[in-house]
């Protein structure tokens, strides 16, 4: 039987991330001193998320195998099936997770609890040594929260736990034909009752006919058309919707598109003059611990 593998996704902390720009901690802080500002903040979240990450390691029981993986290598990672996903950061960390796992159970983990909203990093990171063997004997019931997934005519995909954003790769006019109306717009987002409390929700506030986000667990999808754009040529009819479980959302591009999700945009598909696009409810969810 394969040992269980557990495998700790992180990101670099605001720390890493501005030693690497200005090469030294030095003129890290310089530039900061020169704004009137100063590293105290970021060292504070620095060391609450590698105080967690310590925690975590510590907590593998010794026979697992394990794995450690910033965010921006997840998609050359392979997840094995008997894997088990801690994800330590913030929200959006889970959600870039969600994408490239199927059906492994991921465990959120937040750093700094009080400070992150904690809806999908939902433990702490002292939890984790008693959730981890729970989890791999089945004793820990996971959520299987919707997704959402795009599909090119060429058979490509892509998955995404909040919303899928379709549009220029620019982020110039969109054009394309949405069913069967040519429109203009701003884009296409198509969101999960995960993502009702973000970019989608903003949409649906500024509308009063807007339809009713889906909760986390519901098979729908709510879509929206962002300003479209009324002309001769382009129309305005179809703006808003939602779609449920089997049904799709069938977009042909007349100019280049791009699709991305959760706000990953270096990961996307790229749609050409022509291509066609489908967009609905996932067959694959997250098993959020």
């Amino acid at each position: 039987m394969i040992a269980p593998r557990a495998v700790l996704v992180h990101r670099r902390s605001e720390l890493d991330a501005l030693v690497e720009r200005h090469g030294t901690r030095g003129q890290a802080e310089f530039f900061l001193r020169s704004r009137g500002r100063d590293l105290a903040s970021a060292q504070t979240r620095h060391d609450a998320l590698q105080e967690a990450l310590r925690l975590v390691d510590s907590a593998i029981p010794s026979g697992w195998r394990r794995a450690s993986v910033e965010r921006t290598d997840l998609p050359r990672l392979r997840f094995d099936p008997e894997d088990v996903v801690v994800a330590v950061g913030q929200d959006g960390l889970v959600a870039n997770v969600a994408k490239y796992v199927s059906g492994q159970p991921v465990i959120g983990v937040d750093p700094e609890p009080g400070v992150n909203p904690g809806v999908l990093v939902r433990h702490s990171a002292s939890e984790v040594a008693g959730l981890l063997p729970r989890v791999v004997a089945g004793a820990v019931v996971s959520e299987q929260r919707t997704m959402v997934e795009a599909f090119l005519d060429d058979g490509q995909s892509l998955r995404a736990l909040n919303e899928l954003y379709i549009g220029d790769p620019g982020h110039q006019s969109a054009r394309y034909r949405l069913r069967e109306e040519r429109q203009s717009s701003s884009g296409l987002l198509v969101g999960t009752g995960t993502g009702s409390t973000g970019w989608c929700a903003s949409l649906a506030r500024s509308r009063a006919d807007a339809p009713e986000l889906p909760g986390p667990l519901d098979a729908t999808l709510a879509w929206f058309v962002r300003e479209a754009w009324p002309s001769p040529f382009t129309g305005t009819s179809l703006t808003q919707g939602l779609l449920h479980s089997g049904e799709a959302l069938p977009l042909v591009a007349e100019g280049d598109l791009v699709v991305f999700g959760d706000g990953l945009e270096k990961d996307r598909l790229q749609l050409a003059w022509g291509q066609q696009l489908e967009v609905r409810v996932a067959a694959q969810h997250l098993a959020l611990v």
